[in-house]
């Protein structure tokens, strides 16, 4: 079976680096997939799900946006943040989660803080979601 050569990168580290069957990801025009043989590509990654199949098992990774390039069955994936599943601290996403909601509910949607609470809770919650998937 074909493959695909991902890998992942943040400012901190390599998260991924292996041949995978298929990658899925959210970009700002909604969710995307990438099997071998996939034209080539530019998109941006938003915060959101990361999932990958390898050998059969699915991976899920929370991004935290970034940019995915597609060439000759190799992705790229240059993400601000990006945690594995098994990684997640869900008592510290909980505290951000609830530390985002309580700031929203302080701020005007007017003001320029709102929409880096905004951005934040959506990564706490997506990071939530990407833990209650370990395995």
């Amino acid at each position: 079976m074909s493959q695909l050569d991902l890998e992942i990168i943040t400012p901190e580290r390599v998260l991924v680096k292996e041949q995978v069957e298929l990658l899925e990801a959210k970009s700002e025009l909604g969710e995307f997939g990438i099997l071998p043989g996939h034209i080539q590509f530019l998109t941006t990654v938003d915060i959101g799900e990361v999932r990958y199949v390898k050998d059969g098992k699915t991976y899920f990774i929370a991004a935290g946006g970034g940019f995915a390039e597609v060439v000759n069955d190799k992705i790229l994936m240059l993400l601000e943040s990006a945690e594995m599943a098994d990684e997640i601290d869900i008592e510290r996403a909980e505290v951000a989660r609830e530390n985002a909601e309580a700031a929203l509910k302080e701020l005007s949607p007017d003001s320029p803080e709102y929409k880096l609470h905004e951005i934040a809770l959506n990564k706490a919650i997506t990071r939530l979601s990407v833990a209650s998937k370990k395995r």
